[in-house]
């Protein structure tokens, strides 16, 4: 059984080297922006 656990793990590991050579590398989660405060008063004149 452990022997199988390991093959599966080897097939899982390419199989996503397969899909990232083909596809690209896995999509990076956006940074999350940073709200820039304004000063209101100063646009206004």
């Amino acid at each position: 059984m452990d022997y199988i656990e390991k093959v599966l793990e080897k097939l899982k590991e390419l199989a996503r080297k397969l899909v990232e050579a083909l596809l690209g590398p896995e999509a990076e989660p956006e940074a999350e922006l940073i709200p820039i405060p304004v000063n209101e008063r100063s646009r206004r004149r």
